[in-house]
Parts: structure tokens; sequence; C-alpha cells
């Protein structure tokens, strides 16, 4: 394949780039007044807003053939049909097949996976509905009433986020409480308040020996021990979704209550799979399968839409165009709505871990930027803080603004109020403030003139800063489906665009090797000579503080 940086699109992307950079986005808005509406799309319950971004018609075309001579719908089609298109561990990429509601076959390796995705789903809703309808029970007879789910990554934040996101339409029989992280004050915390008689763990670990997520298993199980349960009522309060049978077994895990996940679904693309249980426990077993069908939909927009009506494809595209010649470092997500506040920190790690790579898939370094920082917080909080880097700092930060416009059980002065702070923040970065502006403010402040000419320089705001608008009638299952796996094909197409293995994640496998390796130097059963200096020195401190007395 010819270098990304060689094509004929990237070298007119340039030259485009450079006379861009000297027009504002402020003149283009009064001289055409057809750009929001020609720069608007919606499918799938949600609305994109892309006319405030720093691109003409022929920028938007120069882009999309960018995409596709880098072999875009090839590698598409490849992915929807089974390919192994993750090539250093030669897996297939299926956690579209997760979601797959048609009658469509999708072979791995010449068999059909949906019956036994389909078979996880039956088996999903009917421990879902017996732990709802209080025919699960624990091992005093008593309903299940909290359901503890400990994970981490992909196991924890999707179904985390994703429960959260969708509060008002969690189900009324059980609380589901999340732990991820290995310090023990988490895993206390939760536990302390709870009842064991009535509590369900739910341990996600593909392997069941993931570090974090075993040892708070492994408390969990001993804080259920010490309460009064017995080995043989493990059975009864801990279920396990993993490929490793016989050690969730082994842990006193019945059988029946193991939910598989295949090596074809990455972690942080799982909550489709079994790794989503606790978010049906949460919402029930309806809700999770709207959450389905709204991916499935969005998987079927993105495989047929055209480029230009094609939301991943328009969202990825006006991403490249920043991080490579615009020198973007980061992305701002800004949800405005309190219940997805976590989606900044879900998309964080699906971009950053799929594509934080320097890497080709042909394994030569990249001569260009790749995947940028994600980051975020829920609106208006921001308008109070980080924003002001944003409207006055250097360089450019693109922006998704992502706004529900009904909401229940709120009033309408609440939302009025946040939809007007959501597009009044959009069109201050777009337009900004001028100095002539700024110093005309000032006018009547009994000010000197050079006071005010001081003070108009440092109100102004040079504008010309991009987003996007994302709206939604509400947030839904279904809607919030369709939202994040149209980030997830978003990155994809990034991936596809920067020639990068989207699919792995060798950065974080190594940490956990380390994280072995340095566990048992604590322990004393790895030789200090296998660290470092640096290392060593930190491993001894830390024995020291914590030997008997």
């Amino acid at each position: 394949m010819t270098e990304l940086t060689a094509l004929p699109q990237w070298q007119h992307l340039q030259e485009l780039a450079s006379t861009i950079d000297q027009q504002h986005m402020r003149d283009w808005f009064a001289e055409d007044e057809d750009r929001a509406a020609r720069m608007q799309v919606e499918s799938c319950g949600l609305y994109l807003d892309f006319s405030k971004n720093r691109v003409t018609d022929e920028v938007m075309q120069t882009l999309f053939s960018l995409a596709e001579a880098q072999g875009l719908s090839d590698k598409r089609q490849k992915m929807f049909a089974g390919e192994a298109i993750n090539t250093t561990e030669n897996r297939a990429v299926l956690h579209t097949a997760l979601r797959n509601v048609s009658d469509t076959p999708v072979l791995v390796d010449g068999k059909d996976v949906m019956p036994e995705v389909k078979a996880t789903l039956q088996k999903m809703e009917s421990f879902t509905e017996a732990v709802h309808s209080g025919a699960h029970t624990g091992y005093t007879g008593k309903p299940i009433k909290h359901v503890v789910s400990i994970g981490i990554g992909g196991s924890f934040l999707g179904p985390k986020i994703m429960t959260e996101a969708l509060k008002p339409f969690r189900h009324s029989a059980v609380k589901v409480h999340f732990v991820a992280n290995v310090d023990g004050c988490h895993i206390h915390d939760v536990l302390s308040e709870l009842d064991h008689t009535e509590t369900l763990i739910v341990m996600s670990s593909k392997s069941f020996t993931t570090q974090e997520t075993l040892q708070n298993t492994q408390s969990a199980k001993a804080w259920f021990l010490a309460q009064g349960g017995a080995q043989e009522d493990v059975a009864k309060h801990f279920v396990a979704v993993s490929s490793n049978v016989t050690a969730a077994v082994s842990f006193g895990i019945a059988k029946d209550n193991i939910f598989p996940m295949w090596d074809w679904v990455g972690g942080r693309y799982s909550l489709w799979s079994a790794i989503g249980l606790p978010i049906a426990l949460a919402l029930g077993f309806a809700n999770f399968k709207q959450l389905l069908e709204g991916a499935h939909d969005m998987d079927r927009h993105f495989a047929t839409a055209p480029s230009e009506r094609n939301l991943p494809v328009i969202l990825a595209m006006l991403g490249v165009w920043y991080r490579n010649f615009f020198g973007a470092q980061s992305h701002v997500l800004l949800p405005y709505y309190h219940y997805l506040r976590g989606l900044p920190a879900y998309v964080q790690q699906l971009d950053m871990e799929s594509n934080g790579k320097s890497v080709t898939q042909s394994g030569e370094n990249v001569a260009y930027p790749t995947g940028p920082i994600i980051w975020g917080s829920e609106g208006t909080n921001g308008q109070h803080s980080f924003h002001q880097l944003i409207h006055q700092g250097q360089g450019i930060i693109p922006a998704d603004f992502i706004l529900p416009l009904n909401v229940p059980n709120q009033d309408d002065t609440h939302h009025a109020m946040l939809a007007s702070n959501c597009f009044g923040q959009s069109q201050a970065l777009m337009q900004g403030k001028t100095f002539e502006e700024c110093f005309a403010d000032l006018a009547d402040k009994g000010l000197e003139e050079d006071e005010r000419e001081r003070l108009a320089r440092h109100k102004t705001m040079p504008g010309n800063k991009p987003s996007n608008t994302i709206l939604f009638d509400s947030l839904t299952p279904h809607t919030l489906g369709a939202l994040i796996a149209m980030y997830e094909h978003k990155v994809f197409v990034q991936g596809v665009v920067w020639q990068l293995n989207s699919f792995d994640q060798w950065g974080v496998e190594l940490g956990k090797v380390l994280g072995d390796r340095v566990l048992a130097g604590i322990h004393g059963d790895q030789d200090d000579a296998d660290f470092d200096a640096s290392t060593q020195q930190l491993i001894a401190r830390f024995k020291h503080a914590n030997a008997p007395e």
C-alpha cells in the first residue's frame, strides 16, 4: 500500500489546510446561508450538525476520498464478514455479531457464530428473569437485592457507564454496584453496606486470571464466607463471565452460571456480550435488547450509507483533518446530560486503547500523529473550568457537544437552561469575539483609551474553534446503543486511514505482565536483580513500610 502521506489526497489536504488556516468560519456562515442545512446528517435517532467545523465541501470530499484510498470499503466489509482483521492476534473482530438481531449468518473460520451468540443471550435473559422474579435466591432463600459487578477495563466501564446513563430505565428488583479498582477501599466500601444473603457477585474476566478482578473476587468470597456463607453456598451467590470454565468451577461457581466469551471480542467492545449481564440485571433484559438493537441499526447505517451521509465516517474524517493537518492533540466530549457524564471515560478507553499506536499494520513506524487524547466532562460544569482553555488557549481542541432534546422527570426551566448553554458554547467557539467588539463593549466603563485597549486584548476570543453537535430526542437504550456504536465505528475508520490495527493492545498487556512480576518481587518471589534500580528502591520502600513490627 502507498505510504499515507504520499497519497495525492493527503497532499491536496495539506494545500487546503494552509489556505483554510487563514479563513474564519464566522465569514463562511455570513456568506453561505445554506451551510448549516447542508452540513447535517440524521440517522438511527441521532442528529449531527457538523457545520461548525473548519471544512469546506471540497475538504470533506477529499477526506472521504482519502478514506477510500486507504481501503475503507474493503476493510469494513471484511470486519462484518468475520475475517481476521486483527492481524497481530490472527482474530476476527465481531462485536457487531453480538448485536446482530437479523437472521444473517456470521462466519468465523467457516462456522456460523450466531447460534452460540443467540444461545448466550437466551441464557442471560433466563438468568435475569430468574433474579428479578425471585426464582433465583440466595442460600437462605432470600431473593437477590444487590448485584456487585467485578471487572476492569472494558469489563467494567461498559456496564457501569451504560447503567449510569440509563438510570431512568433501571429495574426495581435489584441495585447493581460496580468494583474495578484493586485498591481494597473500593471493594470494602461496597460490600460493607450489603447483606451477603441478598447479594450476587458477577465476576467478569475472560481468563479468570485478571489480577485486579481475581483479587477483588477473592476478597468478595472471603467476605461472603466470613459473614456466614459456606463454600457450597458460593454457587448461589457468584456467577462468572469467562472462557476459563475450569478455574471458575474450582472457585465454586456452578457450571450453569458461567457465561461464555469469545476471542473475537475485545474487552473495550464487549458490553454487547455476556459482559453486559450487569446491564441486563440493572435495566431488565428487554432494555438490554433495545441497546443491542440500537447498535445494530448503527451497524447497518455504517455498512450501507454513502460517506457524505455516514455518521461514523464523517466524524472520523473530521478527526483525521484536525489531528493530522491542524496539530490537534486532543478531542473533548461534552455531554450536556448528567446521566451521560461517564461517556468521555468510555470513549477514552475505546479510542486511546484502539488507536494509541505508532506502528502500521505492516510493522512500519508511522510518520504522522495517530490517536488523539480523549477527555471531557458533563456540561455545564466544564464551562466554569476547562472551557477557558478551549476558548482562548493556543491551538484547537475539537469538541463534541451531546444533548438529549427531552429529559424525563425534569422541569422545562432546567433543561432549557442546559440546552441554551450547550448551543451558546458551540456558537461562542465558532464565532468568538473580536478585539473591536470587546473595545466597543468597554466604551461606557469610564476607562482611558489605553486601558480599554489593554482589557480588550484580554477579552478577545479568536473563535474559529471547531465542534460537532449531536442531538437525539431522549436517551433511550436504543439511542444509547446507536451512539456507542457510532463512536466504535469512528475509531475503526480512523484506524483504517492511519493503517493501524485498532484491535490489539500490547501496551496494556505489557503493563499486566510487569505488574505481576513486581508483585512477585514485593512478595519476595522475584530476584531484585530482575528490576531496574528505580523499581528496586520503590519495592524496598514499600516492603519496609509494610514490614511487621
